[in-house]
């Protein structure tokens, strides 16, 4: 219903689906992209693709695929404009989103341990494919069901899975068995 009253041109409404989904788009960016700026422009840049684009949803189909859809791919967008591999510069500071990854320190180990761990696990993420890195960010990172994964990335559930499985192994081998 909000979807609806905003592509029929309710200021209010476009407010309130912000409101509503920014905060969960913004986390997919950062994890996505690894730096917390970047995410910020790219979130805005997302909003103003749907902003554009509102005119070609689908009246009673579910928002947020369609949204997680326009975020990723002007995730990618901006990745092949960059013209490199890798979007986050693993030389900088990890975003503070990050640190929700990071958890308790392991048991004989201290923080730095744990910091170092982090680090190599987002290096290896980003080093991934596009595919399988949204994979893994939807699925263990956003939590997200199978099924929702592959709603959002606009693929069946079956290939979602395979991806999932490729990134962990890949993610697994990287980081020397230890994903």
């Amino acid at each position: 219903m909000l979807m609806k009253r905003y592509c029929e041109g309710d200021r209010r409404a476009f407010e309130e689906l912000y409101a509503a989904t920014a905060p969960a788009l913004l986390r997919y960016l950062v994890r996505l992209s690894g730096q917390l700026s970047t995410a910020e422009d790219l979130l805005q840049q997302s909003f103003l693709k749907l902003h554009r684009a509102r005119a070609s949803y689908i009246e009673g189909a579910a928002p947020l695929p369609w949204m997680y859809t326009i975020a990723h791919r002007t995730f990618l967008d901006q990745a092949r404009k960059n013209k490199r591999s890798k979007v986050v510069d693993v030389g900088g500071e990890l975003p503070e989103q990050a640190a929700d990854l990071q958890g308790k320190p392991h048991e004989g180990g201290d923080a730095h341990d744990n910091s170092e761990e982090l680090h190599r696990t987002m290096e290896a993420l980003q080093s991934l494919p596009p595919s399988q890195r949204q994979a893994v960010v939807l699925i263990k990172l956003d939590g997200k069901t199978m099924q929702e994964a592959a709603q959002i990335a606009g693929t069946s559930t079956g290939a979602m899975k395979v991806r999932a499985h490729r990134g962990y192994e890949a993610l697994r081998k990287s980081l020397g068995g230890k994903a």
